[in-house]
């Protein structure tokens, strides 16, 4: 265990976006991880200035983002970036000796599914350096990893749901997943769906079937069963801030199993998944680090019904989580665990 009287400088890359935010806030309390760069592809700003929310709260200086500059002051950093340009960044990060967790997508897959769904790798030597950082399922292999690919929002609350089930699956029927995620989900930057116009008393589904996340959550459980899923992911925008619920809905190969008790008994030592015995709803997640599901048989179909909030714990908080590790820390130092409700 590391010496929490020792504070360790970090550097949030990509500080503009809600993310970044979530992540300032995150390690302004923390214990032990302290602010010593704040980057951004411009610079020249102050964050209670990018972040009007911040005044009073923390003052400085944005500086546009650069490698040597980050290693020279910060031990890890946070890359808040979007796929592509992340790889850049995280590949002289680590050259330089420092840790990088990742929120993009540029080190979550395997290089023939990422450059299919998403572009040509300029980093294939880290890829398969990389850990997938869902503490539950990879915790061991994060202690010792210099870089963690941060996990998607909809594949943290689908795996949690979903992987501890892949020895019962029937894999020969497809597996349909129904998710929902506030507009924070899809950045800061307004597009024609975001607009208030547009989402204001709507819901609509996006990128049915053809989501970049479902490649994810295919592979992981290929990667956690050894057997290969038809996976259909379907996403839809809510009229909400904030807040994420998985619906997963499957056949098992035998009637008669007890969902809850197997959820129950698989995280029993997990103090950020929690059990209930009724569906879970988005709000009470919201605000902290938790993972809450529920689940119902009946023959051999299974619903599987999982909520976070999609920019903590399918995202900014998971990524501090997955520092703490990487430091040998305990993974719930400064977690957030008070939920926005009301």
């Amino acid at each position: 265990m590391s010496d929490v009287d020792n504070k360790i400088p970090v550097a949030i890359i990509g500080a503009s976006g809600y993310t970044g935010l979530e992540l300032i806030k995150l390690i302004i309390t923390h214990p032990v991880f302290e602010i010593a760069y704040v980057g951004t592809s411009e610079g020249g700003v102050r964050v209670e200035t990018l972040h009007p929310s911040l005044q009073g709260v923390l003052s400085k200086e944005v500086l546009k983002s650069d490698a040597k500059e980050i290693a020279a002051v910060a031990k890890v950093a946070f890359l808040a970036l979007p796929h592509k340009t992340s790889m850049g960044f995280a590949k002289e990060l680590l050259a330089l000796g420092v840790k990088v967790v990742d929120l993009s997508a540029d080190y979550r897959l395997e290089l023939e599914t990422y450059e299919q769904y998403y572009c040509p790798h300029t980093d294939k030597e880290n890829i398969p350096k990389a850990v997938y950082g869902l503490p539950e399922f990879y915790r061991e292999k994060i202690k010792n990893t210099s870089l963690v690919a941060n996990p998607g929002c909809y594949p943290t609350a689908a795996l949690l749901s979903l992987l501890p089930f892949c020895d019962l699956i029937d894999a020969s029927y497809p597996l349909f997943i129904d998710a929902k995620s506030g507009v924070s989900g899809a950045g800061k930057k307004c597009t024609e769906k975001t607009h208030f116009v547009s989402i204001d008393e709507n819901i609509f589904a996006y990128n049915p079937m053809m989501h970049r996340h479902e490649p994810e959550i295919k592979e992981k459980m290929r990667l956690h069963s050894g057997k290969d899923f038809d996976v259909n992911f379907i996403p839809h925008l809510l009229p909400i801030i904030r807040g994420e619920m998985v619906d997963s809905y499957m056949l098992l190969q035998e009637e008669g199993i007890d969902p809850l008790a197997i959820l129950k008994e698989y995280y029993k030592d997990e103090p950020f998944v929690r059990i209930f015995d009724h569906p879970v709803d988005m709000k009470s997640p919201s605000g902290t680090h938790f993972c809450d599901i529920f689940a119902k048989v009946v023959g051999k179909k299974l619903y599987l019904n999982a909520a976070i909030d999609n920019i903590l714990r399918g995202s900014s908080s998971q990524a501090v989580a997955n520092a703490n590790l990487m430091f040998g820390f305990d993974e719930n130092l400064g977690m957030p665990i008070i939920a926005y409700v009301p």
